[in-house]
C-alpha cells in the first residue's frame, strides 16, 4: 500500500467502524515499521511483545496474545542493554555539570533501576523563589545520553519560565512502568519507582522546588505521563500528554504496548506478566479515569494527515507515522469520552493534520502551556 493509497482509505473509513481504524493501524504498522529504525528521532512510541506471532484473531475479542507485531528482522536495535550493579543502595545525585547558565545534566544512582541515569534540566528564568517541575518523557526511541525534547524545542519555550524542566533519560522501549523480570534487550526496567518514589525528592532538594510538579510527553511517554498521574494522583497536579495512547486493557491499547516493546526487540511478557494478568487492568489510564479528577489535563493529536512536516519523508516513514497517529487519535478519543462521562475536565486538541513526529510535538509545547502552566500554579 502506497502511502497516498493510505491516507486515502484512512479518509474512507466509516463513521464509528473502529475495527475498520484498528485494523489499518496494526495492518500498517506490521508491513511498514521498518522505517521506526530509520525514523526513531522523528517518530514516538507504538508497542508490542517478542519472537512469536501477534493473535490477529484476537481482535474480535478484545484480546491479544503474547506474541510479536514487529518481526524481528524489522526491529530497532537497541544495543546492549545497560550494566546493572549490586552496590547502589540509596538513591542519589552522583555527578552534575552546568553547560550552560540555564541548563544542568546531573546523574542519579538509583536502587530501583540498578543503575546511573541522567537527566537533563532548565532552570527557571526567576530563581529568587521556590519553583515547581515539570517532568518530561520521550518516546519509544529514548536515549540514555539526552532527551530528544532537548533537541526538539523545550530549551528555547522554557528559556522565559518560572519553572524548573527535568527531562528523563533512557527508558527505551519500557514504557515508563515497573517490569515483573529483566528483558534480554531491554534489560532491568523500574521506571515507574525510580520517577514517582526515588526522583521526586532528590530534585526537590537540589533544586529548592515549592513541591509542585506536573508531567508531559510525547507518544510512550504521553502514555505513562497519564498512566503515572492516574498511579500517584498526590504527585502531580497536572499532566500533557501529546499523541499517546492511555488504555492497556483493550485490544488497541495492548497492541500499542506490544509494538512499542518489540519495536526495540523487547518481550512484553517480562513487563507486566501474563496478558490476562490484573497489571494491565491497573495501568489502564481509562478505567482509572476517576483518580484523574481535580487534575488539569491537555491532549492532542493529528489525524494522520500529511502536513508541513513531510515534504521530503520516504514512504516508510510516512506510512508508519499515519498508522501511529490514526491510532493515537482513536486512543485520545476513548480517553476524552470517558472523562466527558464522569465530568472530569479536559483540553483536547484534534490538530486538522499531522502524523506520529516531532515536529507536531514541538507545536504543542505553547498549545500545552496555559494548562501546565495552572496545573505548577504560576
Amino acid at each position: 500500500m502506497s502511502s497516498k493509497s493510505l491516507v486515502s482509505a484512512i479518509g474512507r473509513r466509516r463513521r464509528g467502524s473502529r475495527r475498520f481504524g484498528v485494523a489499518v493501524a496494526t495492518a500498517t504498522v506490521v508491513a511498514f515499521t521498518g522505517g521506526v529504525a530509520q525514523a526513531a528521532p522523528d517518530l514516538g512510541s507504538s508497542g508490542s511483545s517478542d519472537t512469536g506471532s501477534l493473535d490477529a484473531g484476537s481482535l474480535a475479542s478484545g484480546s491479544v496474545g503474547a506474541g510479536s507485531s514487529i518481526p524481528p528482522a524489522l526491529q530497532e536495535d537497541p544495543g546492549p542493554p545497560p550494566p546493572v550493579r549490586d552496590d547502589i543502595t540509596t538513591a542519589a545525585i552522583v555527578a552534575e555539570s552546568s553547560p550552560t547558565a540555564q541548563t544542568q545534566r546531573l546523574t542519579v544512582a538509583s536502587p530501583a533501576l540498578r543503575r546511573e541515569v541522567t537527566l537533563d534540566v532548565l532552570l527557571p528564568a526567576d530563581r529568587s523563589t521556590a519553583r515547581p517541575v515539570l517532568y518530561m518523557l520521550d518516546g519509544v526511541s529514548a536515549r540514555n545520553n539526552k532527551s530528544g525534547w532537548m533537541t526538539h524545542g523545550a530549551p528555547e519555550f522554557f528559556a522565559d519560565k518560572d519553572t524548573n524542566v527535568v527531562m528523563i533519560n533512557g527508558g527505551r522501549g519500557s514504557v515508563y512502568t515497573d517490569w515483573d523480570q529483566a528483558d534480554p534487550k531491554l534489560g532491568w526496567n523500574k521506571w515507574e519507582t525510580f520517577i514517582a518514589e526515588e526522583l521526586p525528592p532528590l530534585i526537590d532538594a537540589k533544586l529548592g522546588t515549592n513541591r509542585v510538579r506536573a508531567v508531559a510527553g510525547l507518544s510512550m511517554g504521553g502514555q505513562a505521563a497519564m498512566m503515572l498521574t492516574h498511579r500517584h494522583p498526590d504527585l502531580y497536579r497536572g499532566v500533557a500528554a501529546f499523541s499517546g495512547c492511555f488504555t492497556t486493557d483493550d485490544t488497541l491499547g495492548r497492541l500499542t504496548i506490544q509494538t512499542s516493546v518489540t519495536s526495540q526487540g523487547g518481550d512484553p511478557t517480562n513487563m507486566w506478566s501474563s496478558p490476562n494478568g490484573p497489571q494491565w487492568s491497573e495501568h489502564d489510564s481509562v478505567k482509572n479515569a476517576e483518580k484523574l479528577r481535580d487534575k488539569q489535563i491537555y491532549l492532542s493529536v493529528g489525524n494522520g494527515i500529511p502536513g508541513k512536516y513531510e515534504s521530503n519523508t520516504d514512504p516508510k516513514t510516512l506510512a508508519v507515522g499515519v498508522a501511529l497517529e490514526v491510532g493515537s487519535k482513536m486512543c485520545t478519543e476513548k480517553l476524552e469520552s470517558r472523562l466527558d462521562a464522569l465530568k472530569i475536565p479536559v483540553t483536547v486538541r484534534y490538530e486538522s493534520q499531522g502524523i506520529h513526529a516531532w515536529g507536531y510535538w514541538t507545536e504543542q509545547l505553547p498549545k500545552a502551556w496555559p494548562t501546565l502552566r495552572k496545573a505548577l500554579g504560576l
